[in-house]
Order: C-alpha cells, then sequence, then structure tokens
C-alpha cells in the first residue's frame, strides 16, 4: 500500500507536533522547579506571588499536552501508549491543584491586606502619639518657653513672631491639626491603593486558575487516552 505524498505531509505534522509538545513540557516543568526553588516564604505575599507565576506561565503546558495528544492513536508505539494514559490522568490532577489554588488566593489577600493595615496604622499611632505629646507640652509652656519655640521656628524658617506668644502657639497648634490630618489621609491612601493592587491581582489569578482548570480537565476528558 502507497502513501501519498499529502498522507506523508500529514503523518510528518503529527510526529512534529508531538514533539514540539514534549519540548513544551519540558520548558513548563524547568519553569516549575525554578519557581519552586526561588519561593522567598519571608515576603507576605509569597504564596500570591508563587500561584501568579504558575497562572502566568499555564499556556505553554496546556500547548505541550495538546500537540501531544494531536492525531490521538495515530503511529503511537505501545511504549508511548502507557505515557500517554499516564500525561492524560496528569491533566485532571493539575486541574485539581489549580482549582485548589483558588481558596487560597483570596485567603492570603485578606490575611496581607489586614497586616499592612496594621502595620500603617501602628506607624500612624505613634506619629499621632508625638504629635499629642507636643501639644500637651505647648498647653504647659509658658511665655518665656513660647518664645524660645519661636526662636527655633524662626531658625527653621517658619516666619512667627516671638513678642506675641499666643500668635505663636496658635500656629504651632494650626500646623500640628494640619499634619495630623495629613497623616491619616495618607494612611488611608495607602492601605486603599495597596488594597485595589492586591484585590486585582488575585481576581486576575483566580479567574485564570479556573480557566486553567477547566481546559486541564476538558483535556483529560476529551483524550481517549484517560479511559
Amino acid at each position: 500500500m502507497t502513501v501519498s505524498s499529502g498522507e506523508a505531509s500529514e503523518n510528518l505534522t503529527a510526529y512534529r507536533f508531538r514533539w514540539i509538545g514534549y519540548g513544551f513540557l519540558l520548558f513548563a516543568l524547568i519553569d516549575a522547579i525554578h519557581i519552586l526553588l526561588t519561593i522567598q516564604t519571608s515576603q507576605p505575599t509569597w504564596l500570591l506571588q508563587t500561584i501568579g507565576q504558575f497562572v502566568e506561565r499555564v499556556v505553554v503546558p496546556l500547548l505541550g499536552f495538546t500537540l501531544i495528544f494531536f492525531g490521538e492513536y495515530y503511529g503511537r508505539k505501545d511504549s508511548e501508549k502507557l505515557g500517554l494514559r499516564i500525561l492524560s490522568w496528569l491533566c485532571m490532577v493539575i486541574a485539581v491543584i489549580f482549582l485548589l489554588m483558588i481558596p487560597p488566593i483570596f485567603l492570603q489577600t485578606l490575611s496581607v491586606n489586614s497586616q499592612a493595615r496594621q502595620v500603617v496604622d501602628q506607624q500612624v499611632e505613634q506619629q499621632l502619639t508625638q504629635l499629642k505629646q507636643l501639644e500637651d507640652q505647648l498647653a504647659r509652656s509658658n511665655p518665656e518657653q513660647l518664645k524660645a519655640l519661636a526662636a527655633q521656628l524662626q531658625g527653621l524658617g517658619v516666619s512667627v513672631d516671638p513678642t506675641k506668644p499666643d500668635a505663636v502657639k496658635a500656629q504651632v497648634e494650626a500646623r500640628i491639626k494640619t499634619v495630623r490630618e495629613q497623616l491619616q489621609n495618607q494612611a488611608q491612601g495607602a492601605t486603599a491603593g495597596q488594597a485595589s493592587g492586591l484585590w486585582k491581582n488575585a481576581i486576575k489569578w483566580s479567574l485564570g486558575a479556573l480557566v486553567s482548570a477547566a481546559l486541564f480537565f476538558y483535556l483529560w476528558k476529551s483524550s481517549r487516552w484517560a479511559r
């Protein structure tokens, strides 16, 4: 039985796709090992970043499995069929792993946001405490001490009249009030900005993990090697 040039070309294409698929899987394995070896557990977002890297690189193994399964049974050797069955069930395992990634994404996002908010609140509280101490000291200051404070402010480039202690006191109190409001606004802006960035990544990676799980499950379900 002779093989036409068209059939020969099609056969060659099937073999070529399969070898490229194995190459993609090898690249994916190297990437996975690199990600696992470079995990920095000292970072509060290490789990999020690790999951994010796997999700963002999922296209390579997906293409690899698809190309390997190309052509189904055509031209398969008996020794290859067992490996393909294992790879088919591996798709199912990977699908489950990607599904299991979704809850930790949201849990660590909540945890990191809470920790970041606590750190910012502590810093702001320390600074507000210092301002309160300054207010108390200012309230207990006598005219001579206010004059000395006015001289210090003038040395810092703040224009005040040392002969009017009440004016100095009022100006310092107004400045303290302004600084207090700025600290609170900056703290709210910092926590809101960080939370927004974390939640955007969490949603992006969760959707990516969900889609990846669905595609790997489809590869397992549609592949005859799973049977």
